[in-house]
Parts: C-alpha cells; structure tokens; sequence
C-alpha cells in the first residue's frame, strides 16, 4: 500500500490538536441540505426480492434507524447527529435473501426510499452489505476545524442506528474497512478522484460497514466486500449546482484528513449486540433530550447497567467513565471509583462551555486517544465511541432514562487532570443520562463511595472563548 504523503501525515496530529483546542470556529452561514443526489426511479423498499427462508427487512431496519419520521422536515430523527445535520449516506449492495432484488442502491432517508445503482455481482453473497459515508460540506460550514471528529462520531452513532434496528439478525459491523475498498464496494470514487470523476457533486467518504445476513452461514463480511468491490463504479450522483465551487481550507482539509484516516489493510469485524430492553419502540421513539431535562439523577443500578453497555459494546473502543454528583461525587468506572470529587462543572467547561452538563444527573464520557495517536486509532477510536454512545442511548431510552450525546470536547486531557501524563488520554464522546423525580431513590446497587481514590481539585481547564454552546450539542 503506498504511503500517504508526507503532508497529510504530519498534518493529521496538528489537526487533532486544533480540534480539542479552545479556538472559535469561524462558521459560515446556515448550508442548506442539497437534494437527494443520486436520480433514478424511487423503489419502495417491501419491494419484495427474497429468494425464501429468511429475509433481511430493509424496510424496518432502515425506518429504525436512518429514516426521517414522516410528516416532520428531516431534522429530529431516530439517530442522533452533530447539529442535527445528519451527513451520514447509506449505500446497499445486496444480494440474494433480502426485501429487495440484488443490486446496489442509494438510500433516501427523506423518501424512505432507494434508487437502483446498477446490478450485483454474479457471486454476490447472500444479504445486504451497507456502506457508511459522510458528506462534510454542512458540518463543516457549522463546525469549522471542529467539524471531522464529529463526522467519525456521527458515523459511529448511524451503525450503532442500523444495527440495533436490523438485530436480532446475525449483524456484523465493520469500523476499520479499508476506505478504497468501500469506495469501491459501493460504486464510488476513490475521495482523492471524486472530483475529477463526478465534477458537479459533493464527495462522499466512506467510513463504515456492515453486514445483514438473511440466515446464519459461512460467508464471511470480508468475501462480501470483495465481491462487490470487483465491479466497477456505479451509476453517478446528479449534478448539483454550487456543489463544484472551489472548496474553503477547512473543507478539503476535513476531507482529506478523513480519506487518510480511513486506509487500512485489514477489516475487522464485530457481531452487534442489541440490549435486551430495547424493543422496535424504544427505537422508534428515542430522541436526545432538551438540557433542561437532564438534571435530576439516574437510579445508580440503572447508572451501572448504561455504564457497562457502553463499555462492552465494542471490544475496540475507549474506556468509559460516568461523573456523578451528590452526597458521594466523583468519577466512576465499572470496576469502581476512578476519583473522588464532583468532575461535572470541569465537564461543563471541556464541552465547549455548556452550562448545562455541570448540573447534570450523570455524564458518561469516552476516553482515550492518545495526541500523538495513529491514524487507524483515530478513526476507530472516535467511531467506536460513537457506536457505543448510540447503543447507551437506546438502552438509556428502554430504561426510561433521558439522554443526550455531547460530541466536541476541548482541552479535555482527562489524563492529566488526574495526575498522569499529558497528551495520553483525552475525552473523545459524552453522554449525558438523567431519571425522573423520584427515581433516584429507587432500591438498587449503588456505585461504591469514591473514598480512597485521588480527589478532583486539580481537574481543571484554563479559561477560553468557546463556540457557542448550542453548536456542541448532538440533538
């Protein structure tokens, strides 16, 4: 595999730093959403493929999970994203034994619908493969140099969606697939050709996969790629106008860093595992909820139980950690007390300035990552969180708990505000989790008093001008 050019390289671990400093995006006004990009005719998708037994439902896995809610403008939907912007695009390959006959497809989350993309491959391996990307025009006009974490974080928070929604099935989820490969698995451009091939159109990055097989078998989610990899790109997206307009720094710079963090050799690929609270309704309903509504404390059985899903979700991703006010404050893992002392208002400070999470009934928070990380650590660090922060949610919802991710994070080196090494372990995801009056006080296994670890005076963040608070949020 050719290396990726010096510049980038280099560039990556300045870029990483930039985004977890205190320094304003300058934002650019409101980006509408462009049109759905790819034409053809609109299938429903009960269009009814199978070849009999079981059948992966597109249908149902897709309306769980990606779908805009009908009747509402698109914004507020099952999944959550940065800004309520929603840049993640699925991309179906299919193959014999789904809803659907074989083919790629371009999902439309506004339709709920697909547009064919061209044929399957002869071997095409039974179920659905669908491929992740990301757009990062909006988010970046929103977020600035901010704006590539939260499209890994937002990707992240889309497959945890469409696995939960397509469990009970044998799901597979891929967070490390090679980029070329996905690109080409899809139809794609390669990031780096998209403009020389598609002039007129916004690139699409691809970032993740995952497999929906029609019944347990021997096909491994590495041959499905491959297979469709074999063929060659697929029908292109329409032209949409504005689109080929020379793109700011921050925009090619946030491409370019997420093309590079998305090589790799290898695939890996996990099972998916969907909380057993969590029901097609918990899906369906699940919505982040207004900060107002998040301050009174969670049952600690019930604090545990989303600790430990975040934490066992993915064998890949970050440690895990929930701060906690009260009588007995501080920071707790599931193996017990990480430090003595109230950590929220330090939070508050780290989560771009939001007020709110100071008084939080609990703040779960991802970390990890180290300054001078890979690229593939990178990449999967913040998907993984993403992913695992997506699963806590609906398990959150299932358990009647109020919720709410916090996607960017500044000057948060966790590390060192506990004592350690600086640069080591910084803060990559939040959730924030609250009960309803009177909850709190229900019978169950409390954490354990944080008595012997360090204490939290020193968890301090230098004061600096943030974004404001509203543009942090995962509505």
């Amino acid at each position: 595999m050719p290396q990726a050019p010096v510049a980038v390289t280099d560039f990556l671990p300045r870029a990483l730093a930039d985004a977890r400093s205190p320094r304003v995006p300058s934002t650019a006004p409101y980006l509408p959403e462009h049109p759905f990009p790819w034409g053809g005719p609109a299938i429903a998708l009960d269009g009814g493929g199978s070849t009999g037994g079981r059948t992966v439902d597109l249908e149902r896995a897709l309306r769980l999970s990606l779908a805009v809610p009908h009747g509402t403008p698109g914004r507020l939907r099952p999944v959550a994203s940065a800004g309520a912007l929603h840049p993640v695009r699925a991309h179906l390959l299919l193959g014999p034994g789904c809803s659907l006959p074989p083919g790629r497809y371009a999902y439309d989350p506004h339709t709920h619908r697909v547009h064919p993309r061209g044929p399957a491959p002869t071997d095409a391996p039974p179920g659905a493969v669908v491929v992740l990307t990301v757009t990062a025009a909006r988010t970046v006009a929103h977020y600035g140099h901010r704006a590539w974490p939260l499209l890994l974080l937002d990707a992240g928070h889309a497959a945890a969606a469409l696995a939960l929604a397509a469990a009970p099935a044998d799901v597979q989820v891929s967070l490390d697939a090679d980029g070329a490969e996905l690109s080409a698995a899809a139809g794609l451009p390669h990031a780096a050709e998209w403009q020389a091939c598609r002039p007129g159109t916004e690139p699409e990055l691809p970032l993740a996969a995952l497999w929906l097989p029609p019944a347990p078998g021997p096909v491994p989610p590495t041959a499905a790629l491959a297979a469709w990899a074999a063929l060659p790109c697929a029908f292109a997206p329409v032209w949409q106008p504005g689109a080929e307009t020379a793109s700011p720094r921050e925009l090619d710079a946030a491409r370019t860093l997420l093309a590079h963090i998305a090589t790799g050799p290898d695939s890996t690929w996990y099972p998916a595992r969907r909380p057993a609270p969590v029901t097609d309704e918990t899906l369906r309903t699940r919505r982040s909820a207004a900060p107002s509504d998040l301050a009174h404390p969670p049952a600690p059985d019930l604090l545990a139980r989303i600790l430990a899903t975040a934490g066992d979700t993915r064998p890949d991703g970050l440690a895990w950690a929930a701060a906690i006010g009260g009588d007995t404050p501080g920071l707790l893992t599931a193996a017990g007390p990480l430090a003595s002392g109230d950590a929220r208002p330090t939070l508050a400070r780290w989560a771009a300035g939001q007020q709110w999470v100071g008084t939080a009934g609990a703040v779960l928070v991802a970390h990890g990552c180290p300054a001078d990380a890979p690229p593939a650590l990178i990449r999967s660090s913040h998907l993984a969180a993403g992913y695992a922060a997506g699963v806590a949610q609906a398990h959150a919802t299932a358990l009647g708990l109020r919720s709410r991710p916090i996607g960017s994070w500044q000057q948060a080196d966790l590390g060192a505000a506990l004592g350690a090494a600086p640069g080591h372990d910084w803060i990559v995801h939040g959730l924030a989790l609250a009960g309803t009056p009177g909850e709190g006080s229900r019978p169950g296994h409390a954490p354990p008093a944080p008595s012997t670890p360090p204490a939290l005076p020193a968890l301090q963040a230098p004061s600096a001008p943030t974004a404001p608070s509203g543009k942090e949020e995962h509505p």
